[in-house]
């Protein structure tokens, strides 16, 4: 009897669904829940990953059928490279964080009950692995129900905080909306299959062989774009995940930012190239467009902000715009015939889904090591925790270099790739193209910058310096099961950064399934040092040779200064006449962001005031100075604001039809009864 990867990842899934009822079922020993039901979703994340590796490097596509669901209409499940691939990342993520909440769920014992915690975490990765398993429109409906349902309850955990109800209230309604376009790209692309006369054209096998018209297939792609990126929190559709993430537990927050904003980057991937697969360029441009201006902007909000899980999940809008960047730059090159071209710009893409799942996933455990620590996330009353945590401090400087796009570590490699995917735009023969691309490799190297100056001040405020806060609490180095979570991601993010020539041969598979071509050839021509996108004299990168200069300058420097006797003279630190340093004599948050507000302060509604304490009877200066600064997200005010406003006051009109008196409830009836017989044939 041989196995298949849907056998794999079938019993990942089965494995999962499982553990909910015994969970229910365990009440009392709550350490042996935590232990046993964390370490069952690690086998399954395995499982998981496994069945999308084994996928990926074979190439091959495995179909199931599961005679469940409503009469008629079956559950169709197919894996192939574009499902092992996110397999992969979810999985090895799912790993990471699970071995991880092991020891950071034991720090909720003896709060509260554990197991709605433990029952959402299964079902929320049960949920994203059944998304992407999904061949058919029924099912993929709803397994993103039950990731969507799993994930409110987790951001809920907490429900005692009104900010998490705000929150969690606020996520279920964009995520709705989002599945409600989801729904009706799948109801024109399932009706066009069979004329909007049968059912048999939900499947995603029926969409593939369909010959859509123009007007309806771009109608369907809105759809989707709309729905996935809601999902996704690309502007302006972003307003619930900074307030999302931040509040709930931290190894779901790793979940959320790290792969399940994937989900819908995977949705958008599956139906434009998969399902429709004939699109005109200006998808592409609409796609890019979006992805600009979802990385510019979601940097400058992360950089403007005190809360670090606030910062982190406006990161995340960053990012999934350079995601998007590249899968808009492998449209329009698949629109002109470009097929090489769209595949490195896919590859770029879809390297960047990996690294951002694993360097976000370990900056949301690093700040969840940092909460359980010092139990604090505004930035503005942290700082020299490099001295009490100094495990956690390295690795989160790993995360920080790795999203910053710095060498030899995963960020530079797929911003790189990027870079080479828009130096190659002159190939374009739209001189419209030709324009926006260069314009658009412009705004990404802003972002880099930015997104560099961002984990700056994310590291520096929260690590360095002194303790700012009133009192300084009790800090201790996290246990050895979180940190072995963030160790292996960390792991990762230096072995995907060093051997970059290594995953692009794996994953290589996928846009050979998308687009019909692969840059394998091209990218290992000169062996797996050197990365060569197109051609050796266009570009090259070597990641083993870059890793090996920086231990040889770090090994020279430590031998030059800490060999020789002497060598380091320690002096009292020059303090500009003051008699010694203090926490109030050194940057905070606002204040190292404060340059960045100045010039870019017209994208957000900013108050900002400062009020003078009352003077000492003897001394000319006020004793204190209040400074009071708040940035607020334009977008609310501009577009949410004004429907949360008509949406309260429609209810409080429809309100007044609740009377409490029966004569009115008669009429209400008798006068439905009368406009149904006026239609009635």
């Amino acid at each position: 009897m041989t196995i298949s990867p849907m056998d794999l990842a079938g019993s990942a899934v089965t494995l999962l669904l499982a553990m909910v009822l015994p969970a229910m079922l365990v009440t009392r020993h709550q350490r042996l829940l935590v232990n046993a039901g964390f370490i069952l979703t690690a086998i399954a994340s395995l499982l998981a990953a496994a069945a999308g590796g084994w996928t990926v490097s074979a190439g091959m596509t495995n179909q199931a059928i599961l005679a469940v669901g409503l009469p008629d209409l079956p559950f169709h499940l197919r894996i192939d490279p574009l499902a092992g691939f996110f397999l992969v990342v979810v999985g090895l993520l799912s790993f990471f964080v699970s071995i991880y909440s092991i020891g950071y769920v034991k720090g909720f014992l003896g709060q509260r009950p554990l197991n709605r915690l433990v029952i959402f975490y299964s079902l929320f990765l049960a949920g994203m692995f059944m998304v992407i398993l999904a061949d058919d429109a029924l099912f993929f409906l709803i397994a993103w129900e039950v990731m969507a349902a799993a994930s409110y309850f987790l951001v809920l955990f907490e429900d005692e905080r009104i900010e998490n109800r705000r929150a969690a209230f606020l996520y279920i309604v964009v995520a709705h909306v989002g599945a409600i376009a989801i729904l009706l790209s799948f109801g024109v692309m399932a009706g066009l299959v069979t004329g909007f006369e049968g059912f048999h054209g939900y499947t995603f096998d029926a969409m593939r062989k369909a010959d859509f018209s123009p007007e309806w297939a771009t109608a369907a792609f809105l759809l989707a774009f709309f729905g996935f990126s809601a999902k996704a929190g690309v502007i302006p559709l972003h307003v619930w995940l900074p307030e999302a993430h931040p509040v709930a537990p931290s190894n779901v927050s790793a979940l959320m930012s790290g792969v399940m904003l994937k989900t819908a980057i995977y949705g958008i991937i599956r139906v434009t190239f998969d399902l429709i697969s004939v699109f005109p360029w200006w998808w592409g441009a609409l796609v890019l467009i979006t992805g600009l201006i979802s990385a510019v902007m979601g940097v400058l909000f992360a950089l403007m902000q005190n809360d670090l899980k606030r910062l982190l999940a406006y990161s995340s809008v960053e990012n999934i715009g350079i995601i998007l960047i590249g899968i808009g730059l492998a449209m329009i090159f698949t629109s002109f015939q470009l097929h090489l071209l769209a595949g490195l710009a896919l590859i770029a893409g879809l390297y960047h889904v990996l690294n951002h799942a694993m360097f976000k996933g370990l900056l949301f455990m690093g700040a969840g090591a940092v909460l359980h620590a010092a139990h604090e996330r505004n930035m503005e009353k942290m700082g020299g925790l490099i001295h009490m945590l100094p495990w956690t401090s390295a690795l989160f400087l790993i995360g920080c270099i790795s999203i910053s796009g710095l060498p030899p570590f995963n960020g530079f490699v797929s911003e790189w790739l990027t870079f080479q995917a828009f130096l190659l735009s002159p190939s374009l023969p739209s001189p419209l193209m030709k324009l926006l691309i260069p314009m658009g490799a412009a705004l990404l190297a802003l972002t880099a910058a930015l997104s560099a100056a961002c984990f700056v001040k994310a590291f520096g405020i929260t690590f360095l310096g002194h303790w700012r806060g009133e009192h300084k609490p009790d800090v201790r180095e996290t246990n050895w099961l979180m940190r072995s979570g963030m160790i292996m991601a960390a792991v990762l993010c230096l072995c995907l950064g060093i051997l970059p020539t290594v995953v692009i041969d794996w994953m290589d598979k996928v846009p050979e399934q998308l687009v019909g071509a692969s840059i394998s050839s091209s990218a290992g021509a000169f062996g797996w040092m050197w990365l060569t996108p197109v051609a050796r004299e266009r570009a090259s990168y070597s990641g083993p040779m870059v890793f090996l200069v920086i231990i040889a300058v770090i090994v020279i420097a430590y031998l030059l200064l800490h060999v020789r006797s002497g060598a380091i003279r320690r002096v009292p630190l020059w303090d500009c006449g003051f008699e010694k340093v203090n926490q109030r004599m050194q940057y905070t948050s606002t204040s190292f962001a404060m340059p960045i507000r100045r010039i870019f302060g017209f994208i957000f509604s900013i108050r900002e005031q400062v009020k003078p304490g009352t003077p000492a009877t003897d001394r000319t200066f006020p004793v204190k100075i209040h400074y009071y600064l708040r940035i607020r997200d334009r977008f609310w005010g501009w577009l949410y604001k004004p429907l949360v406003d008509v949406s309260f006051w429609i209810s409080r009109r429809v309100g007044r039809l609740q009377q409490g008196r029966i004569q009115s409830y008669l009429i209400y009836s008798f006068v439905t009864i009368i406009v149904l017989l006026m239609f009635m044939r």
